[in-house]
């Protein structure tokens, strides 16, 4: 019997993966009877923050090229994405809702899967184990974790606020993706050069829910609180979410700055705040976001939150399997890992299983090379680094051309068909009995 502990996206995928091969697994989480702060859906696979599974175009975005990459080796949660996707441009949005259902339900129908309620509080030693509990771990798995591998890392990660679609005012927003890509899959809620300096100038000055200490160099770049942004300038947000670049209403008419709405759900009654993560207090941020005019009578159906992800020193304890050095049957995946976003962690866990079927079966494993997403991250949590900080997938982290390709589109295409050109090779190499 295999051990997984957590059933967020890493958990469900490495279970299973291994299920769907024929191991008997054993998946522990502690719901339906305890959520951790950031989780209140009983279902698994939850999406905490309610931005997309960002770009699913494989030459042009490197997430998008791991999901291509992950539905090559069979991917549950790639799959379950597909399946649930709402309009969201070349983005890969999904219903949250509907895609946990459809994680939970597959877990829950699969035959080889036993699911547990309840809490891990050590590592195990000498068992087969996939340890996949996030980076809001609980308490005393966390401290166990602390105390065997010499501490852990830290940085502090938030989520946009979200609205009802009827409260959205339509006279001061218009439907349509940046440069008419897409249909109407956004709203977009224009302001004028004054109504952007009085929102940047209130969003700064704002109540925060934690102390501003947390800034000192502990905020992942990719989920950038709106306040923080805005306070390094006040163009900073209209070179980032707010870039009015490629948006014309009806008329032709461009705008000073522009806040994107994105579909939440199926259904288009609920909107995601594009860019718009805060640390903000609730009272502080219905106040502040009902500056911009589309939004002056918003129902905010929930707020902005930020919380702390802890992650481990992978480099000093893992190796590229993502196996424990010291203990090669204890397997770890997700963000703890130090791969930084949901499809990254869905991939770690995929991976986790891929390598235990391997080793289960008295064969090496046989580790991605780095000209695919899934090698990168693989190199990236066990090569020595000094200055290890989390990170998702990007072209940057691939092996470079071979010769240097000088335009990017172009240099992207070609580091995409080497990729999948590569992957088809090692889906036939790790799946050889």
């Amino acid at each position: 019997m295999i051990k997984v502990v957590g059933a967020g996206l890493a958990g469900c995928e490495a279970a299973f993966a291994l299920a769907r091969a024929g191991q008997r697994v054993r998946l522990y989480d502690i719901k339906p009877a305890r959520f951790t702060p950031a989780h209140s859906d009983k279902n698994f696979g939850e999406l905490v923050c309610s931005n997309s599974l960002k770009g699913n175009d494989p030459y042009s975005n490197a997430c998008g090229l791991l999901k291509q990459e992950m539905r090559e080796l069979g991917s549950l949660v790639i799959r379950a994405a597909d399946a649930t996707r709402v309009p969201a441009g070349g983005a890969l949005a999904v219903d949250r809702r509907l895609f946990a259902k459809y994680i939970t339900d597959a877990i829950l129908s699969c035959p080889g899967i036993q699911v547990v309620c309840g809490e891990a509080d050590r590592l195990p030693s000498g068992e087969w184990c996939i340890i996949a509990t996030g980076p809001l771990t609980c308490d005393a798995l966390a401290e166990d974790i602390r105390l065997k591998l010499g501490g852990g890392l830290h940085f502090y990660d938030a989520s946009a606020p979200i609205v009802s679609r009827d409260s959205i005012d339509m006279s001061h927003a218009f439907f349509g993706d940046r440069y008419g890509r897409g249909g109407d899959d956004y709203i977009n809620c224009p302001l004028t050069k004054e109504e952007y300096e009085l929102f940047v100038r209130e969003l700064v000055g704002a109540e925060r829910a934690l102390p501003h200490d947390f800034e000192r160099g502990e905020i992942f770049e990719g989920c950038m609180p709106a306040e923080v942004m805005a306070a390094r300038g006040a163009d900073t947000l209209r070179f980032g979410p707010f870039k009015p670049v490629g948006l014309r209403d009806a008329a032709g008419n461009r705008f000073y700055a522009v806040l994107q709405l994105r579909k939440e759900n199926a259904a288009g009654q609920a909107y995601n705040l594009v860019g718009c993560q805060t640390n903000l207090r609730f009272g502080e941020q219905k106040r502040v976001f009902s500056l911009i005019p589309a939004l002056k009578n918003a129902e905010f159906l929930r707020y902005g939150v930020m919380h702390r992800n802890t992650y481990i020193n992978s480099p000093e304890h893992l190796s590229s399997d993502f196996s424990l050095k010291s203990d090669p049957r204890l397997f770890f995946a997700g963000q703890m890992t130090g791969v930084e976003g949901y499809v990254e962690s869905a991939a770690s866990g995929l991976l986790c299983a891929l390598h235990m079927l391997r080793k289960l079966k008295g064969l090496p494993p046989v580790v991605p090379e780095d000209v695919c997403v899934l090698g990168a991250l693989s190199a990236h949590i066990s090569r020595a680094n000094q200055n290890f900080t989390p990170m998702n997938a990007n072209f940057g982290i691939l092996r470079p051309c071979e010769v240097p390709i000088r335009d990017k589109k172009a240099r992207y295409e070609y580091l995409a068909r080497r990729s999948l050109n590569y992957i088809a090779g090692y889906k036939r190499a790790v799946f050889r009995q």
